[in-house]
């Protein structure tokens, strides 16, 4: 495993990566990995050549509120799993390699950025596609992965490379839970153990309305008020957003009539958690 901490030195190794093999696949991080990163690396390596991880704690998609300091950074450790995974390159710049002079240049996709977390978290996505087009142009990657987890991501990004004909595809790799049902995150490590008891609240709400949905029900707010009874009987745990919607767009849906995003956002105690399913007719 090849370790670059500046912009030329990975800029090179990815293009010897792409000169000797067929494809080079990228999988963004900001470090703290857990089995769900992992995932997206297996992924990666299982559809190209060679793969290249990148672990930076991007400050722009930080709000000032937000828990930027707090942010984990086992650099050490992340490095042992990815070298167990045999990646080939970790991109691991300092912040000054990536905003060297601040940052006066941002990518911004209106329509989409203001919605979901970006209403709750306001920039958040724009410095969320800032930095994953530096990436893209940094080390020219041909894929691309991400996890399904972030859903809205996913979403602002696909129409990133859409808008700016990035030639890169984008990749969507399942949500990776713990063994009692909770969505990983690196979040999950700011949780105490009640906390961590009360945060499985996402999960229920998300199988009532899977339950729901089965049993035949189409109108979204139906569905919704259903989510939201579940969380009523978790009244320490604070709903952020409980919406239903299209998974492009990101547009809330009236009627369930074809592939429909359900997707949550809540605050245990400090921490927030998000977490999500697809409904499939």
């Amino acid at each position: 495993m090849q370790i670059c901490a500046t912009i030329p030195e990975a800029r090179a190794a990815c293009r010897a990566a792409r000169a000797n093999r067929k494809g080079l696949g990228l999988v963004p991080t900001m470090g703290a990995l857990h089995e769900g990163h992992l995932s997206l690396v297996r992924a990666a390596k299982a559809q190209c050549d060679a793969v290249a991880v990148s672990i930076f704690v991007n400050p722009t998609q930080f709000g000032p509120t937000e828990d930027l300091s707090k942010y984990p950074r086992p650099f050490d450790r992340d490095c042992q799993l990815l070298e167990k995974e045999g990646i080939d390159i970790l991109f691991a710049p300092p912040v000054d390699e990536i905003y060297p002079n601040g940052q006066v240049t941002w990518v911004q996709i209106e329509g989409l950025s203001e919605k979901l977390d970006g209403r709750s978290r306001p920039g958040h996505f724009r410095g969320v596609t800032t930095i994953v087009s530096k990436l893209f142009h940094i080390l020219e990657p041909d894929a691309a992965f991400f996890g399904q987890k972030d859903a809205a991501q996913l979403a602002v990004i696909r129409r990133m490379v859409e808008d700016l004909n990035f030639p890169v595809e984008i990749v969507a790799c399942p949500i990776v839970r713990e063994s009692d049902g909770l969505a990983m995150s690196s979040r999950n490590a700011y949780l105490n153990r009640e906390e961590r008891g009360r945060a499985l609240v996402l999960r229920r709400s998300l199988q009532e309305v899977q339950q729901e949905f089965q049993n035949g029900e189409r109108i979204a707010a139906k569905l919704i008020a259903a989510a939201k009874d579940v969380f009523a009987r978790e009244p320490q745990v604070v709903l952020d957003y409980f919406e239903i919607v299209d998974p492009d767009t990101l547009d809330p849906v009236e009627r369930i009539s074809q592939k429909t995003l359900v997707t949550v956002a809540a605050n245990v105690g400090s921490t927030r958690l998000i977490d999500n399913l697809v409904l499939n007719l």
